[in-house]
């Protein structure tokens, strides 16, 4: 019997599934071309796939190469895979991606498995690989979508991921996803990860903090090692257990790791109220946002300091920061604070001072006026609330935390009496130049930017007190006199026309009416000798020597800025103090050297301004001078008390009442300024003991150049001054400058040396 009848249907059932089939592969090809081509939807091009738009950090990076902080809408900065330590790439493809090497994208296995798995009740993961991952995160998926809509999305990822392994090599994909994906706590990318979590760079994370991390990733909240100790610890634990499986580790070496408690010592959550300079990086925020508006990228928009990853480096150096900042927490903390504390303990109206009247209303007067200044009351008051009514809330306790060197306390109190407390607290600033190349090497504007927010280097103006002396002396030494030249320690009385006179005030009577040195004068701050030059000179003369030598403060044109009067940023003075160490060429402070693009391409270069202010031979005449201050003068506990045997010139001041203290404090090699006082000049202490800058501010730079001297990676000698390069026409030898030389027969009176306006 034929079987032709019977091969018939077989044939034509064969021919069907074919056709079927070429049908179907050809119609998912067509589906796979129309997704690709943007049929359904926008796909990234290939542009935007070699540049991925996503928010970069900019990153402020110090003099030696450290970070010292971020300005992030999403704190995130990318690091390229050669500074990947091996410990986070091993825990992330074993956890992940474990056939990560062997695919090209999408990885069929997985896929089949989760197909199995879903058919059968099983399933056991997602079948996502890394680069289908990190597609996701390049692009990501918009909200309230359909179920169609997820199914496309789902499509165009699995083609971003095939473009993106063809673009890219294996190393760069994982890089790309370290860099991408959220790790908790504000921190995006493995950089900002290793720095939150560990202060670490990613080459140093180890295995235990490499899994942590990618243990972070399944749930970031949900796994915080912070929010969630114990959940944190376990997946750790399942990582380093897949990194064992897929031999990254041993066995015997899974069993000593699991059992590392989770370590958050380190943890610190990056923001720009904490770490390390953090008013120098706020004022800088201001100066790259103006920058900013001003720079344009090449499309012609402007630069974004919070989503294009610049990298801007600073002149700061991270070690000088560290000990200015050390420096001055540690003697305001242990020794100032608390003296001040109990100098006005029990005392009515505490801490304020008034010089008429009991007081009582003036505090009441200087409260209100802090009050006003709160967000707080800004708050009330945009709600529609009278003062009668803010003021009644300001009296109201509430929960906060506040303040201490002990730490942040959590209390109950009103916000009056917030106001109160934090009168009571002193405030400093402290900034330390390079002075033969304006740069500024540390730059500490408060106690606690958290707390504190007002910068006091280069936006707060102080009575400069007699810092401001110098000026008046080169003025001086620039007009032919020297350090030896004499004078008569004797009050001087200045007609200042209408009936009026001005004579200022010694609080010494040492060598009373003796002809004494300027060198002598300038040591022991002597009022009246800077009364007769500036008479001699005329204020007009000396305040164009300040604005000379850099100081761009409106300073009036009175006799009483001999002593002081005027008001100065630290900044200022520091930049204009700099000129007798730089052989009279004054050179602008600056912070910054260059600005680069997220790719490295340098934008800007920054070249310091300069201009010679004064003749070499007078600013080696003004340090003669003002070494004087710290051999026998108002700075001779840098030699007494903390033992600097090293050539040192300086200056203290003090102003009216105590109200600040200040030391600049001179070297070849560096120029460091440091300003104390409270944020009310009616708030000091009332002594002159306790509150000459001798006792306020000058510790705080010894304590400084004590830790820069020992460090001797900074390269800061402990040289002696340059000589000019021509010979002195004058004597600065005044060998005979402590002999008494009588006027008029009066006495030599023997009395501590001070330094008051």
């Amino acid at each position: 019997m034929s079987n032709r009848g019977a091969n018939i249907p077989v044939k034509k059932y064969l021919k069907g599934f074919w056709i079927s089939y070429v049908g179907l592969v050809t119609l998912v090809i067509l589906f796979f071309i129309c997704v690709g081509s943007g049929l359904f939807g926008k796909m990234p091009s290939f542009e935007e796939l070699e540049n991925p738009k996503s928010n970069l950090a900019t990153e402020v990076i110090s003099s030696d190469g450290k970070q010292l902080g971020k300005y992030y809408i999403e704190n995130r900065s990318n690091t390229p895979y050669k500074e990947l330590s091996p410990n986070v790439i091993n825990a992330l493809i074993a956890t992940e991606d474990a056939r990560f090497e062997k695919h090209s994208g999408i990885d069929a296995f997985a896929m089949l498995r989760v197909f199995w798995g879903m058919a059968t009740g099983t399933s056991k993961g997602g079948g996502s690989t890394i680069t289908q991952q990190l597609a996701k995160n390049l692009f990501p998926r918009k909200q309230n979508r359909s179920s169609v809509e997820t199914a496309l999305i789902k499509f165009k990822e699995w083609i971003t991921a095939i473009k993106l392994e063809r673009n890219y090599s294996k190393d760069e994909i994982l890089a790309m996803y370290l860099n991408t994906v959220d790790f908790g706590s504000q921190s995006y990318g493995i950089k900002s990860a290793a720095k939150t979590y560990f202060n670490k760079e990613p080459s140093q994370v180890t295995v235990e903090e490499a899994a942590m991390l990618i243990g972070i990733l399944k749930a970031p909240t949900w796994f915080s090692p912070v929010r969630n100790p114990g959940r944190a610890f376990e997946r750790r634990n399942t990582v380093m257990h897949q990194m064992m499986k897929y031999d990254y580790i041993t066995s015997s070496e899974y069993d000593s790791l699991k059992a590392i408690p989770v370590d958050m010592t380190n943890y610190r959550l990056q923001d720009h109220t904490t770490g390390i300079a953090t008013y120098f990086r706020e004022y800088l925020r201001m100066v790259l946002a103006e920058w900013c508006t001003q720079h344009p990228r090449e499309d012609g928009t402007p630069y974004n300091l919070y989503r294009d990853g610049l990298k801007v480096y600073t002149t700061i150096n991270y070690k000088m920061q560290e000990y200015a900042e050390k420096a001055m927490i540690e003697y305001l903390g242990k020794e100032l604070q608390p003296a001040f504390f109990k100098h006005w303990k029990g005392v009515p109206n505490a801490p304020f001072s008034f010089e008429t009247g009991s007081g009582k209303k003036e505090t009441e007067n200087l409260m209100l006026s802090a009050m006003r200044r709160t967000d707080r009351y800004f708050h009330y008051k945009t709600a529609g609330k009278n003062d009668a009514e803010i003021i009644r809330e300001f009296k109201n306790p509430v929960k906060m935390k506040v303040f201490s060197y002990r730490g942040e306390i959590d209390t109950t109190m009103s916000p009056m009496d917030s106001i109160r407390y934090y009168k009571f607290f002193l405030q400093s600033g402290l900034m330390s130049v390079d002075p033969h190349t304006g740069y500024v090497r540390a730059y500490v504007g408060g106690i606690d930017y958290r707390f504190f927010q007002y910068d006091h280097v280069k936006l707060s103006k102080r009575q400069v007190g007699s810092t401001f002396k110098p000026f008046l002396y080169t003025l001086a030494m620039q007009e032919g006199e020297s350090p030896c030249s004499r004078y008569p320690n004797v009050q001087p009385v200045i007609d200042l026309g209408n009936g009026e006179t001005w004579a200022p005030e010694n609080t010494s009577d040492e060598r009373r009416g003796e002809q004494v040195t300027l060198k002598w004068a300038l040591a022991n701050s002597n009022n009246w000798v800077s009364g007769q030059l500036i008479k001699k000179y005329s204020p007009k003369a000396v305040v164009a020597m300040a604005h000379k030598m850099g100081v761009t403060s409106d300073i009036p044109v009175v006799y009483s800025i001999a002593l002081g009067s005027c008001d100065i940023s630290l900044y200022e003075m520091v930049g204009a103090m700099s000129v007798f160490a730089n052989k009279g060429v004054y050179i602008e402070p600056s912070f910054i050297t260059r600005i680069e693009d997220k790719n490295g391409n340098v934008l800007q270069t920054f070249n310091a301004k300069s201009q010679e202010a004064i003749s070499e031979e007078t600013s080696y005449l003004m340090i003669q001078l003002m070494k004087g201050v710290v051999e026998a003068g108002t700075s001779i506990r840098l030699r007494t008390k903390y033992g600097f045997d090293n050539p040192i010139a300086g200056k203290t001041g003090t102003t009216q009442n105590q109200s600040d203290g200040w030391f600049m404090g001179i070297t070849p090699d560096l120029v460091t300024g440091v300003w104390v006082g409270c944020e009310d000049r009616a708030a000091h202490f009332r002594t002159i003991t306790l509150g000459q800058g001798a006792n306020m501010a000058l510790p705080i730079w010894a304590l400084y150049m004590q830790r820069v001297y020992a460090d001797f990676s900074l390269h800061i000698t402990k040289r002696d001054f340059d000589r000019p390069s021509k010979p002195l026409s004058v004597d600065f030898d005044c060998g005979d400058e402590d002999t008494p030389l009588p006027v008029k027969g009066k006495k030599k009176k023997q009395t501590i040396d001070t330094d008051e306006f």
